[in-house]
């Protein structure tokens, strides 16, 4: 047994960079579950969303339908087609910039929504580009002299219907600001998806994707067909870019998650320097609504900074106090334990997330990867006090062993009931299907929760499937907030 082990401790795993794995500052990865079914829940509501605003656009089409009778009535189609889907996904996406929780019970919690928010959005940054190349592709090949143009007589007066008229007066208007609202829109998008870009850059520049959206969508009200309006797409466009519109006033002026903040201050520190790890201790001095073991909250522990998302490690007694447990690893996280004072001011928001361990079986397996051992910790801490009658066994892997830390988590097992490995990475070989089968034999009978890197995480899986693990039975954090 190595030197440090106490009794029931058990190091079966080589991780030679779980240290430092789970949160990255930079990325602004964290550890939540992803469960297989919540994974389906999003997907399902991406291609059912984006089939829903095609199959309205076909029927509006349908409706009047007469064949396009030239290459630039084709274009106009298509146009109108990339206009609806371009609109409708970025008003899904605004709507999910404001964190709404009441979608979290379906969508599996903020972690799963913002990976929604970027798929819609990296399909709005799609469908822009393809909008816009049929609108400036036909110019540039006139301009080459490789297409001409149809003639064109001059545009109607609709004097019966003044407000079809207003439209087709601000035509000229919407399309100017429209393309440059585009390009606006188009490098910010850009700048979201580069990792590199720093946090606190891309937390302050992110919120002009808010003024972009709101010309574009002045451009799409102005250039939906008219016809459109008459029938069911055109009231399902009008909501989607209220709520749409209504989110992005609420970004422009800070108003998201307002009814969610609460002010503290910084009661304690503890840094564990052998592990990079400060634990920060807050007292609320407003009312805190309280919280379950796994989920996260919004931290803002310098304004300079912005808000940071990082999973609560201790359970809600009512006391006010909150716990979080933070590896140093990007820029601005390795400044904490110099920059960080006892009575300094925190903003919370939250809670978030549906990382709750509820599932059918009696028997739970946990993998806390390095930092990802913070879910767990909170809720053996609450285990401790209300235990739920569960068989536990919980999978430490660490490349640093810091005695202290490890006998804190130890205590925490002992009061929770839950049988804890220790792996310690310089002395132990690599965790996999068969060393955890070897510890716990029932394991096909588990659920599996992990939290770390998302790689291991994901070879883990593919072996204990392969192996008799229903799929679904395997849940595990994939989040990434950009």
């Amino acid at each position: 047994m190595p030197e440090h082990a106490r009794p029931g401790q058990q190091h079966v795993y080589r991780a030679d960079t779980l240290a430092t794995i789970s949160f990255d500052e930079e990325c602004l990865q964290w550890t939540h579950v992803l469960r297989v079914d919540e994974m389906h829940n999003i997907k399902r509501f991406y291609g059912v969303y984006l089939g829903t605003l095609t199959g309205l656009w076909l029927l509006a089409e349908m409706m009047a339908w007469s064949a396009p009778a030239n290459f630039f009535a084709w274009r106009t189609v298509g146009m109108q087609y990339s206009g609806v889907l371009g609109i409708g996904v970025m008003s899904a996406a605004m709507v999910l910039a404001v964190r709404p929780v009441v979608f979290e019970p379906y969508l599996g919690g903020l972690d799963k929504m913002y990976r929604l928010h970027k798929w819609l959005g990296i399909s709005g940054l799609v469908i822009s580009v393809s909008h816009w190349l049929l609108a400036q592709g036909p110019k540039w090949l006139v301009g080459w002299g490789w297409l001409q143009r149809p003639a064109r007589g001059p545009r109607p007066q609709l004097l019966d219907a003044p407000v079809q008229q207003f439209f087709l007066g601000q035509r000229g208007l919407a399309e100017g600001i429209g393309e440059w609202a585009f390009y606006a829109a188009v490098l910010l998008m850009v700048l979201a998806l580069v990792k590199r870009f720093p946090y606190r850059h891309f937390f302050k520049t992110h919120h002009l994707l808010a003024v972009a959206y709101l010309v574009l969508v002045w451009h799409s009200v102005v250039l939906l067909k008219f016809d459109y309006w008459s029938g069911l797409l055109g009231p399902v466009m009008g909501v989607l870019m209220g709520a749409g519109t209504v989110a992005a006033l609420m970004v422009l002026f800070r108003r998201v998650a307002v009814g969610r903040q609460v002010v503290g201050e910084v009661a304690s520190l503890r840094h564990h320097a052998s592990l990079d790890v400060m634990e920060v201790d807050v007292l609320c001095k407003g009312r805190w609504s309280g919280h379950v073991p796994g989920q996260f909250a919004f931290v803002t522990l310098h304004e300079d900074e912005g808000p940071h998302p990082y999973t609560i490690s201790s359970a809600w007694t009512g006391d006010g106090h909150i716990l979080f447990i933070i590896k140093a690893l990007g820029d601005y996280t390795r400044t904490l334990s110099e920059r960080l004072r006892i009575g300094d001011v925190v903003k919370i928001e939250g809670p978030y997330g549906q990382f709750n361990f509820q599932g059918a079986q009696k028997r739970q397996i946990w993998v806390g990867a390095g930092i990802g051992i913070t879910p767990f910790i909170a809720r053996m801490k609450a285990l401790a006090g209300t235990p739920d009658g569960k068989t536990i066994d919980l999978f430490h892997p660490t490349a640093v062993y810091d005695e202290h830390a490890i006998g804190l988590i130890s205590r925490d097992a002992d009061a929770a009931g839950v049988r804890l490995h220790v792996l310690w990475s310089e002395r132990d070989g690599l965790l996999n299907a068969a060393r955890i089968a070897d510890q716990v034999p029932d394991w096909r009978d588990a659920d599996v929760w992990f939290c770390g890197p998302a790689p291991f995480g994901q070879s883990l899986k593919t072996e204990l499937v392969a192996q008799g693990l229903p799929a679904s039975r395997f849940h595990q954090e994939l989040f990434q907030m950009r």
